[in-house]
């Protein structure tokens, strides 16, 4: 059994706690917050659990393994397999990427939006972002029209055809969606989604307000929000 090493670090953890606690008995809890302490005093004992990773040049296995660096890895790595999963989803459709579908459900939520506008909401740069556009408009899932108050703006919807396309979707984009989330309990889950969602709503602030034009500014705000020991 390849865990007996950690049963027994486990085991003297126990130990240590009860001697700390005079010997009373300790509950689950108060060894969850004794051994979540003891993580965050030794971060700097990292294992390679990671597949990709041999064991060559152990500097840059120890900026790898920095908890951010680690939790930002995780994320890339994440953001790759749903997007092969999405792939698979949209197969056999017009939709050929992750954002076009995303760009058609966004407008399926509202009534209409200016093209600008549609790409803010799919987080994506401009010339990427007028692409998708232009793949809905030519596939007949999206119209346009010219703004009636500037004419340099046009204001896109959704068509009937696209609506159908997107509930179609839906039923394998469900798939996607169970798969993405793997075997987690439903309480991890919404621990997750709460994590999630607290961290969509600072980089959204950041996006939108374009905090982020430059290595200077990556480095600035990476010192403001490390928080000091």
């Amino acid at each position: 059994m390849k865990s007996y090493p950690l049963i027994h670090q486990l085991i003297d953890l126990v130990a240590e706690l009860e001697t700390e606690n005079e010997g009373k008995e300790i509950s689950m809890q108060d060894f969850t917050g004794f051994l979540l302490n003891r993580v965050g005093e030794h971060s700097e004992n990292r294992v390679n659990n990671e597949v990709r990773f041999g064991d060559d040049n152990s500097a840059a296995l120890d900026i790898a393994y920095q908890l951010d660096n680690n939790i930002s890895r995780l994320f890339v790595f994440m953001s790759r397999y749903a997007r092969s999963y999405i792939k698979k989803a949209l197969e056999g459709t017009s939709l050929q990427t992750a954002e076009d579908f995303t760009a058609l459900a966004i407008l399926l939520t509202h009534p209409h939006l200016s093209k600008s506008g549609l790409i803010a909401h799919n987080l994506q740069e401009k010339t990427s972002g007028t692409e998708v556009i232009r793949r809905l408009i030519a596939s007949g899932l999206v119209r346009q029209w010219d703004d009636s108050k500037d004419k340099r703006s046009k204001h896109i919807a959704i068509t009937d055809e696209g609506k159908k396309l997107l509930f179609q979707v839906f039923e394998h984009t469900n798939y996607v969606g169970k798969i993405i989330t793997g075997r987690l309990t439903v309480a991890e889950k919404f621990t997750l989604q709460y994590l999630l969602q607290k961290l969509e709503h600072f980089h959204l602030e950041h996006y939108e307000k374009k905090t982020i034009g430059s290595r200077g500014d990556l480095k600035s705000l990476a010192a403001e929000i490390t928080p000091t020991i």
